[in-house]
């Protein structure tokens, strides 16, 4: 088995971040080893409240301790972090990685035009750091937007657009682009695959309903397809054919997130071929 490090918060109610990730790629066949950079009570979308402990300081001990015990991961994925964490994230990725370890980057920290409560005008920069490098990018067109420092485009765009985008982040280093929320058609909705000579498409229909963590669903799911030898594309219309399936099997009444759970019986069979040459 692979095993994959991830790193991101913790929300201890709300289905997202490292409670998606670790179940999900687990369920891809992938070892499944984290690193939380904050524990929440519970995620910041829709409740009125939550508690916040930050646990950058504790990044250089346990980057001491893997090394004192030769840990090595075969992936890194990040999702939300925190500003003071980018570098020493970078260095995790740079003492702690077996040869041709993958880095997949969800570079969470804006959606809908805007950059989430608490990152100032500069955090995008910041970001564009773990983006350096990295052999995957899942970026929404929001954070594309702001990491190409372009003003958001939310509808209206072209294909041509959405290709200078990604060669905008492949300038940045990112080997790979994947940029999600992409559509040219009110009932389509999908992503934009590159790898920096062509542009792959895949698109699914367009469900009339917001959720928190899809987002996180995507990119675990993306993750976890990926170590197990699928191409970029497959990774990703699998990936959103998972998040369709738990929107489709979330309650109407659940409104902090989507039962990612009940669609994990589909993401192993899915998978369960063997890994991809």
């Amino acid at each position: 088995m692979k095993r994959l490090l991830t790193i991101q918060d913790v929300s201890c109610v709300g289905q997202c971040s490292l409670t998606v990730a670790l179940p999900l790629v687990s369920a891809c066949g992938v070892e499944c080893a984290v690193l939380p950079g904050a524990v929440l009570s519970n995620h910041t979308g829709g409740f009125t409240g939550w508690t916040f402990a930050d646990l950058t300081g504790e990044f250089a001990k346990v980057e001491a301790k893997w090394r004192e015990q030769s840990i090595k991961f075969d992936a890194f994925y990040t999702g939300y972090v925190c500003e003071g964490q980018i570098e020493p994230i970078l260095s995790i990725m740079n003492s702690c990685a077996n040869p041709g370890a993958l880095r997949i980057v969800d570079p969470a920290m804006a959606d809908n035009g805007r950059l989430y409560a608490g990152f100032g005008p500069d955090f995008p920069s910041k970001m564009a750091r773990l983006c350096d490098g990295a052999d995957y990018i899942l970026p929404n067109l929001t954070e594309a937007a702001f990491l190409a420092g372009e003003e958001p485009v939310l509808e209206g765009y072209s294909r041509e657009w959405i290709e200078r985008l990604a060669g905008k982040l492949h300038a940045l280093g990112a080997r790979n682009v994947v940029l999600t929320g992409v559509s040219f058609e009110r009932g389509l909705l999908g992503s934009a695959v590159s790898d920096g000579t062509k542009v792959e498409y895949d698109f699914n229909p367009r469900l009339d309903r917001m959720s928190h963590g899809t987002g996180d669903v995507y990119a675990s799911v993306f993750a976890g397809a990926v170590l197990r030898g699928r191409s970029a594309l497959d990774a990703a219309a699998l990936a959103a054919d998972v998040v369709c399936e738990a929107i489709k099997a979330t309650d109407p009444g659940h409104w902090y997130g989507v039962s990612f759970e009940k669609t994990i019986p589909m993401l192993s069979a899915a998978l369960s071929g063997g890994d991809a040459e």
